[in-house]
């Protein structure tokens, strides 16, 4: 089996992700709104994991899908302890966290 050696970051993905959005591969930036049928599945079942094997875990995300309001609120939703994000985001993480919270209790 060969294994490709490439990856991409967020430094170059104006390259890419175009051609990903033209094909509908991602609707959305996926370095700043988390996938959450891929990525957010496997997020999900490791917060379930861990949990179930620790329940005194702190879990938590960083990055920018750590200020994307939706993705705040799947992070709430799945029982994530914490979110960290750039500076600039913090605002809008703190209102979408809030929110997150506010829209849980009412389920």
């Amino acid at each position: 089996m060969k294994l490709l050696k490439k990856r991409f970051s967020r430094d170059d993905a104006g390259k890419f992700l175009p051609a990903y959005y033209d094909k509908k591969i991602y609707e959305e930036d996926p370095f700043k709104t988390l996938d959450q049928k891929g990525v957010g599945k496997l997020i999900k079942m490791a917060v379930e994991l861990g949990k179930k094997e620790r329940p005194d875990i702190t879990l938590g995300v960083c990055g920018e899908t750590g200020g994307d309001p939706k993705s705040i609120e799947f992070y709430n939703n799945v029982g994530l302890d914490y979110v960290s994000c750039s500076p600039f985001r913090v605002p809008v993480a703190r209102l979408a966290a809030a929110q997150a919270a506010i829209k849980a209790k009412k389920n």
